[in-house]
């Protein structure tokens, strides 16, 4: 039987390779830097470029798709996540990474019908990784098949996570609280790459044993959540729940019992949903 979507995905594997190209041309220049929600959630015009860049050559190539894009939603479009055919965008994830030149920024495309994910491209552009997966096929970096860690002692286990963009005290310590309590397990370390894509992608790649955010959107992990899925990976929330996308709540780790056991050190809240309606003025 003919894969329905693996055009689609060939093709965003392609796309997701020429946007980083204009990333990585636009480290060489002076960029223009603006702020969304505060004045540590920065976008640049790269951002807007590589995402028209993206939606405008799939809606050429499959004009009845649907778009979920990170600076799209900023600009007043709505977060709705159907039974269509969606591609779900982060052009850049990882900007402030990107405005510093700190060398890891993906471009993240994920791709989802009936809202079930479908496939997950996340490029690293600087390291020039082209992670994929695609529903029960596996998931891949540059060709190579990626498998979690086997690692099943948290003791001995690498913990990623972010600290994210909100200033708000309440948020600020309750993630701490979250750091100190994992770290004093103890594991052996917690890591971040500045990008929640990446972040996902070292837990499929075996290179840490689980990553866990509050705060994040569907368009930083809507990718990245198929391809630790397809290494053999778990995602569950950090209340321990089935993950939802949209609850901008994550984990994602190389077994159960790693993730259960973070869970349970984590100090949970629960930021605005990703489809919340925008407030009308």
């Amino acid at each position: 039987m003919a894969d329905l979507w693996q055009n689609a995905m060939d093709y965003a594997v392609a796309i997701a390779r020429k946007a980083g190209e204009v990333v990585r041309d636009a480290l060489r220049d002076d960029m223009k830097v603006m702020t969304k929600s505060s004045s540590v959630d920065l976008v640049t015009q790269t951002d807007q470029k590589v995402e028209q860049l993206i939606i405008q050559s799939v809606k050429e190539k499959f004009p009845t798709h649907r778009f979920i894009g990170e600076e799209s939603v900023a600009a007043g479009e709505a977060c709705d996540l159907t039974d269509s055919p969606t591609w779900i965008i982060d052009p850049i994830d990882g900007t402030t990474n990107f405005v510093h030149a700190f060398p890891f920024v993906a471009v993240s495309i994920g791709f989802s019908v009936n809202k079930q994910s479908e496939f997950g491209v996340v490029y690293s552009c600087l390291e020039d990784k082209m992670f994929t997966a695609r529903r029960g096929k596996g998931a891949f970096c540059n060709g190579e098949p990626l498998k979690v860690s086997d690692q099943e002692d948290i003791k001995q286990s690498i913990i990623a996570t972010e600290f994210g963009s909100s200033r708000e005290p309440e948020a600020v310590d309750k993630i701490f609280s979250s750091l100190r309590n994992i770290l004093c397990i103890p594991v052996h370390g917690v890591r971040g790459a500045g990008s929640a894509a990446i972040n996902m992608c070292l837990v499929a790649s075996g290179c840490v044993e689980a990553y866990y955010e509050i705060g994040i959107h569907i368009w930083d992990v809507a990718a990245g959540s198929l391809i630790v899925s397809e290494a053999g990976g778990v995602l569950m929330d950090v209340e321990g729940g089935g993950v939802d996308l949209m609850s901008r709540r994550i984990v994602a780790a190389n077994r159960r019992a790693i993730a259960e056991r973070i869970v349970k050190e984590i100090d949970s809240f629960s930021p605005p949903r990703d489809d919340t309606p925008p407030s009308k003025q």
